[in-house]
């Protein structure tokens, strides 16, 4: 598997059937099948909920044993979550965008967004998926300016970027120096967005996440702790 950077929000573990599953009924959950999965894992999405991903061949009932046996950790992700929603609540008619703040101004006619000094004019009712198609133009512009100048630094070219909508990863560099960033990292504030293209740069030149990637990304990127966690903290929360 090629370095990626991801959310967190998930948990894997080894299934010990109990002899009841009744514990499980009061959490709503869905199951989804991966060819990929050697394990039971159990995440927690702020905006689809409880996910049970099931390796091809385990039985359903593995699914609610890892409800079962995971319960106080998903417990307390889903308290975690109540506070996700509040924080997107009170954006209220705003967006954020690389640590500012754009006011949405409904303009009848309009299907493009555009932006307007601190406001961004979009279509009136459901603005998301224009806001989205905005987001993904934009993110291809601000990663390229960002990438084109840390590769340059380091001295490590890439071969292509693109931009996608990943659900469970943030960034990813392949082995050939293909880069893929999701453009929810607009949402964040702009050293957050420098950090994951510095974290993607470094894996030019070492793969994986070893001592010595660690030492390489805090050379170019001497904050990086407090950008990680910062991501960690409130990954959930950048949804339009």
């Amino acid at each position: 598997m090629h370095p990626r950077l991801a959310p967190g929000g998930a948990r894997t573990l080894t299934v010990h059937m109990p002899r009841s599953l009744a514990a499980s009924a009061d959490i709503a959950y869905t199951i989804r099948r991966s060819t990929r999965a050697r394990r039971v894992r159990v995440n927690v999405h702020a905006h689809s909920g409880v996910e049970v991903v099931l390796p091809a061949g385990a039985p359903e009932r593995a699914a609610a044993a890892a409800i079962v046996e995971l319960r106080p950790w998903i417990e307390r992700r889903l308290e975690d979550v109540q506070g996700v929603l509040a924080q997107i609540a009170e954006r209220g008619a705003t967006v954020p965008y690389l640590g500012t703040t754009l006011s949405l101004q409904p303009q009848l006619g309009r299907q493009r967004v555009h932006r307007r000094g601190e406001s961004l004019l979009v279509p009136p009712g459901d603005p998301r998926p224009a806001l989205e198609r905005y987001y993904r133009r934009m993110a291809r512009h601000e990663v390229a300016e960002r990438l084109d100048r840390a590769t340059a630094v380091a001295g490590t070219p890439y071969r292509d970027l693109v931009i996608r909508a990943q659900r469970t990863r943030w960034a990813s560099c392949s082995a050939a120096g293909r880069m893929s960033f999701n453009w929810r990292l607009l949402l964040a504030p702009e050293s957050v967005l420098d950090y994951v293209v510095w974290h993607e740069v470094c894996h030019l030149q070492v793969l994986d996440h070893s001592p010595r990637f660690w030492a390489l990304l805090e050379r170019h990127w001497p904050g990086y702790r407090q950008d990680r966690d910062w991501l960690r903290r409130h990954g959930a929360t950048l949804v339009l």
